[in-house]
């Protein structure tokens, strides 16, 4: 049984339809990256999952239980855990107030996001708003994390940092997938970091899911038609 199944998933803005039978499905412990050009519908997709958007049809599912009348909590409490796309921080609160907000018991502990984002650990105690970016995005992935979800979401978690910044997330999102056996669905546009990491590949273009397969079988053609600029 798959962890998450989405078949033929419809979604609309109002009137305006964003998802035109989009479907895509995820194993336990396995490393699904969710590409597209900007606007295709990879965060709606996000939103639909974690019940933040009604799907108008098609079937979604976790380890087989039927999402479709789930609000968002229950989809939290169920075990899906988000990096939401621009960190949200709360920015008036220290990392460890951040950190603790939304902390359940389980694997995850204080100690061990702070093993694998040191710089937390040294921030501890100073205001997430002085935080730069990418410690900011630290911060984010580890209040995920502490949730001790079954299955992580990171929805752009590079996007807009520096270069070496950019590296010490992915290797850490490395690390998760080589030490903790995470499920992960990664959202990102960068496919020299995605390739080492990913298992396989779901392409959205315009709201449809028109490409999907092993990550290391994403020809050149399929990458220039539907991921180059």
């Amino acid at each position: 049984m798959s962890l998450l199944r989405l078949d033929q998933i419809s979604a609309f803005y109002g009137p305006s339809q964003a998802l035109f039978d989009v479907s895509l499905k995820l194993e336990k412990g396995e490393v699904l990256a969710l590409m597209g050009r900007n606007g295709m519908g990879k965060t709606t997709t996000i939103k639909v999952i974690c019940r933040m958007l009604k799907h108008r049809s098609g079937t979604l599912a976790f380890e087989g239980q039927d999402m479709a009348r789930w609000p968002s909590f229950r989809a939290a409490r169920a075990g899906i855990g988000l990096c939401p796309e621009g960190r949200r921080c709360f920015r008036n609160l220290t990392v460890h107030e951040n950190l603790v907000a939304a902390m359940r018991p389980g694997d995850w502990t204080l100690e061990r996001v702070g093993d694998l984002f040191p710089r937390l650990q040294e921030r501890r105690d100073q205001g997430a708003e002085s935080l730069s970016g990418g410690e900011q995005q630290m911060l984010a992935i580890g209040r995920a994390l502490l949730t001790n979800p079954r299955l992580l979401i990171l929805d752009e978690a590079t996007e807009g940092l520096a270069p070496v910044i950019r590296q010490e997330i992915w290797a850490a999102i490395a690390r998760l997938k080589g030490e903790s056996g995470l499920t992960i669905l990664v959202v990102d546009k960068t496919l020299k970091e995605l390739a080492p990491i990913a298992d396989r590949a779901v392409i959205l273009e315009r709201g449809r899911s028109v490409w999907q397969g092993r990550f290391d079988a994403l020809d050149a053609a399929t990458r220039d038609r539907y991921l180059g600029v």
